[in-house]
């Protein structure tokens, strides 16, 4: 293995890929992330957002952003993502319930850290977010195991069966097992969990004393009637004589105001707030991005936070709407495309015996099209062959309206060479 190490000067995540992003020789249906028309403002909302954190910070405040923060977060960042959350949601956002993240991936990695038990188990949708899934795996004492799917989420008997012939008493952490999943337009299928299910998964949790990890990171994006009941989290209700606080809510920014900020939270029961607190990393450093945390606090003090999110929205609420009507009209009858009604991605199912990693390379040669394949999100190697995940957050209308006309031009002629 070489000793030495070449600097590649990449100026983002997707830079030195195959599927580099911005390559314009490529239309890369795949990545969930906003593009780059939509960022564009950011400099100019967060140039205002600066100024004024910094002047109150040198003026009243001690420079205090520049010092390890409070561990669950300055009070006031807390307040403001609390108040703006409780408008968009069925039930009031606490500021005390919640921690500051750099983000729902590494939340995800602090929970399992901290409250699960080294020899526990993971519980995860059968088709389910990729780099999730390669943060569990760096857990290697932990047992992942797969649930099934349905349209309505996910299956509550496989759910219990699984459950119940995995549970233990540990006596190391505060939880034995974790279920882990986005039950709010769901990452890759779309799916919206159904009340009964989000109820089932509750009851269930309550059960077996198990941890619910929801990644909300696409609750708000809804581009239909909005759900009576936005969050799994609220079926969790404190009020309940069984309650004891099995559900957490993992949310970010990244999708609504820009990946780079690197800034989520969790909203916490009071039961674990304090083992979360106790984690040697947060002691060391505090608040996770007390700096970036204290922009963002007047970015929405400002009200430019919301006029951001509010144009992230319309802009993904187009491209959804429109992708879909066209996939309506050009994907062959005998795929199968779920609808979702929010979020940033669409499911399809190619007909057998077609293969969507296959139709992929193809795509690829043939129209510089690139999307993600079902295997991608599988845990199980034999999962998700005919599947493929499109992304509606990265490229504008009409550019997502020709890549879905080549796309599907390209199914109906690959077809043709796997018959011959």
């Amino acid at each position: 293995m070489s000793q030495t190490q070449k600097e590649l000067k990449l100026k983002h995540l997707f830079d030195g890929g195959a599927w580099n992003v911005y390559d314009p020789n490529v239309l890369n249906l795949g990545v969930g992330a906003p593009g780059t028309d939509l960022l564009e403002p950011c400099c100019d909302i967060f140039h205002q957002a600066t100024a004024h954190c910094l002047e109150r910070e040198k003026s009243t405040n001690q420079s205090l952003i520049f010092q390890y923060g409070p561990k669950s977060g300055n009070y006031e960042v807390r307040r403001e993502i609390a108040n703006y959350f409780s408008s968009q949601y069925d039930m009031p956002m606490k500021s005390e319930d919640l921690i500051i993240t750099t983000g729902a991936t590494q939340g995800l990695h602090f929970l399992i850290s901290t409250l699960i038990d080294f020899k526990g188990y993971i519980f995860v949708d059968e088709f389910t977010y990729m780099i999730a899934l390669d943060s569990m795996k760096e857990f290697t004492s932990l047992t992942l195991v797969p649930i099934k799917l349905n349209d309505d989420g996910v299956d509550l008997h496989d759910l219990e069966e699984q459950v119940a012939k995995s549970v233990f008493k540990s006596n190391e952490k505060e939880f034995w097992g974790i279920y882990y999943t986005i039950p709010t337009y769901h990452n890759p299928t779309g799916i919206l969990f159904s009340p009964a299910v989000c109820r089932g998964i509750v009851d269930l949790a309550r059960k077996y004393d198990f941890l619910v990890v929801c990644d909300d990171v696409y609750n708000i994006l809804h581009y239909g009637e909005k759900p009576q009941h936005a969050r799994l989290l609220s079926y969790d209700v404190c009020s309940d004589a069984n309650y004891k606080g099995n559900v957490i809510s993992n949310g970010s920014f990244s999708k609504i105001i820009g990946p780079g900020v690197r800034l989520g939270w969790l909203e916490v029961p009071a039961r674990l707030k304090p083992h979360l607190l106790q984690n040697g990393l947060i002691q060391s450093g505090g608040c996770f991005n007390n700096y970036t945390a204290g922009i963002v606090g007047s970015l929405f003090e400002l009200n430019l936070a919301q006029e951001h999110i509010k144009r992230l929205y319309e802009a993904y609420k187009e491209r959804m709407l429109a992708t879909i009507e066209l996939l309506k009209s050009e994907l062959p009858a005998d795929c199968k495309m779920l609808k979702p009604s929010g979020g940033y991605f669409i499911w399809i199912r190619l007909p057998e015996p077609l293969d969507a990693s296959e139709f992929l390379q193809y795509c690829l040669e043939h129209e510089k099209i690139a999307f993600i394949a079902g295997a991608r999100f599988a845990l199980a190697n034999d999962m998700g062959k005919q599947y493929f995940r499109l992304s509606i957050a990265f490229h504008g209308k009409q550019k997502l309206q020709d890549g879905v006309r080549r796309l599907c031009r390209a199914l109906n002629d690959y077809r043709k060479t796997i018959k011959a």
